[in-house]
């Protein structure tokens, strides 16, 4: 899937349900592709009684509510409005202060995780950035268990029902820290300290005035290559068609990495199949196809 140096291309129609790994579609006969945004496919309560929502005020660029940074950059997330039920609340009180944190407090950036010390054990570590309501972030979990997966992401919403799901499936290896991914890289892992780092469907940004959101761009395909250990694997994934091109040209420039053919998938330290999402589901219905990147670290 690259604009320059792809390998095999595969033409899919748009009733077809297939992915497109290492290639991008640019075919258009479909009309303009359905932007899916983040992977937000789990939205069961927690359990199933009739929650009264409770609501929380707009969430601001720095998530915690606190002051903002001195020199602010251009965030890749929009403003939304979080409403939790009353049960998510409950969990969100018991489970949060042992498997959440937060990416900024009013002190500043947070310091350096100590994942062994968080997860009670030392496994290879995966940050997921926007892990959205976390379909996919607890069914890769489940399915590697000897891994152990940091989920970010903005939105309180999205988090409490990841951490509801695991509460009710009882999984061990997910921890999660609310807030911007890149100063989640930035400040809270090492250099070569990641096995994986996993962006999937990451707000596309349209407009041509808004790319400058776009969050791969050249600086942070750096410093994601830079956390990454040597073999550590970038696994990206988006339902448009400009982006995947974007995402493509950029991963093949960064120097410390490589893009890994289908046929040496296999063999990565970390799985690329994903679940399909429901909201995945109506990008398909739509004719949108998936276009899918692995570099592993040089």
């Amino acid at each position: 899937m690259d604009k320059r140096h792809h390998g095999q291309v595969r033409a899919v129609a748009p009733a077809t349900f297939d992915r497109q790994l290492l290639d991008i579609n640019l075919s258009h006969d479909a009309g303009p592709p359905a932007v899916m945004g983040n992977d937000g496919g789990m939205r069961a309560h927690c359990g199933a009684e009739s929650a009264k929502p409770v609501a929380e005020p707009s969430e601001p660029a720095d998530p915690d509510g606190s002051a903002a940074p001195e020199h602010r950059r251009v965030t890749s997330f929009r403003t939304r409005r979080s409403t939790l039920t009353e049960k998510q609340q409950r969990t969100w009180d018991r489970l949060w202060p042992q498997l959440g944190t937060q990416a900024r407090t009013e002190a500043g950036p947070a310091e350096r995780l100590d994942t062994t010390a968080w997860f009670g054990r030392t496994a290879p570590v995966i940050l997921e950035i926007g892990c959205g309501t976390g379909t996919s972030t607890l069914a890769m979990a489940q399915a590697e268990p000897d891994l152990d997966v940091v989920a970010a992401e903005v939105y309180k919403r999205g988090l409490a029902q990841l951490l509801c799901a695991i509460d009710r499936e009882g999984v061990t290896n997910i921890r999660m820290v609310r807030g911007d991914g890149v100063e989640v890289l930035e400040n809270m892992f090492a250099p070569g300290s990641l096995t994986g780092v996993r962006v999937f469907f990451p707000d596309p940004w349209p407009k041509s005035r808004h790319h400058k959101r776009r969050l791969l761009q050249p600086s942070t395909v750096a410093l994601i290559a830079d956390r990454l250990r040597p073999g550590g694997v970038l696994h990206a994934a988006t339902d448009h068609a400009g982006y995947a091109e974007q995402i493509a040209e950029v991963g093949d420039a960064e120097p410390l990495l490589r893009r890994v053919p289908v046929a040496e998938q296999a063999g990565l330290p970390i799985s690329v199949q994903r679940p399909t999402t429901k909201y995945e589901s109506k990008a398909h219905h739509v004719g949108s196809a998936i276009s899918e990147l692995v570099w592993e670290r040089r």
